[in-house]
């Protein structure tokens, strides 16, 4: 398993379906020039999805051959479908960069900061449940899937007080800006030791 180094630190972004974690971290990602490790799914890809953007969708067999050559240092089941985090790309995107980012679930984030400590940092997103069922339905999600999405809502909000620092995204410029400070006293605090 990678060893980070004195000055490198993951921010893990988590947090229940539909709270905006994903666009959170990708503008505050941006913002700051963090790079993104993108994980892997099983599952299907959805009609809005990126390949290589949002996952990298493989086959079953192909993750299961992944985990049978302990390619990856993170895997979880959801609704039988796997997602999961190579170690050789936290690797990779060290070799340039003192900062990743990475967007999990509960299980996913309590697995990486088990295996880094306090080299991770987790951020917690949420949105009241009624937000979030405003807003799916105002982009035109089908009640079946909204359901399926609060499938975990309860158990993932129960998360939030392991995490140090939780953001409610009622206004995402707000949040951005939130979070972007959040990270910049990390990024600040490596720099300053470098001195």
């Amino acid at each position: 398993m990678y060893q980070l180094k004195e000055k490198e630190m993951i921010f893990v972004f988590t947090g229940p379906d539909g709270s905006g974690r994903k666009t959170v971290a990708d503008m505050v990602g941006t913002t700051l020039g963090i790079k993104k490790v993108i994980s892997y799914t099983s599952r299907a890809k959805r009609p809005s999805e990126v390949d290589g953007q949002d996952y990298h969708f493989i086959s079953r067999e192909q993750f299961e051959e992944g985990i049978n050559n302990k390619e990856f240092v993170e895997v979880t089941e959801i609704d039988g479908n796997f997602y999961g985090i190579k170690g050789y790309d936290i690797e990779q995107e060290f070799k340039n960069n003192d900062f990743i980012y990475l967007i999990l679930n509960s299980s996913g984030a309590r697995t990486l900061k088990k295996l880094f400590g306090e080299k991770v940092s987790r951020i917690y997103i949420y949105v009241d449940r009624d937000i979030i069922i405003e807003r799916q339905k105002a982009l035109g999600v089908s009640q079946e899937i909204i359901d399926f999405h609060f499938k975990h809502y309860d158990e993932d909000m129960a998360y939030k007080d392991e995490c140090k620092h939780a953001v409610e995204n009622t206004d995402l410029a707000h949040t951005v800006f939130a979070v972007t400070e959040i990270l910049e006293g990390y990024m600040d605090r490596q720099l300053e030791e470098k001195d």
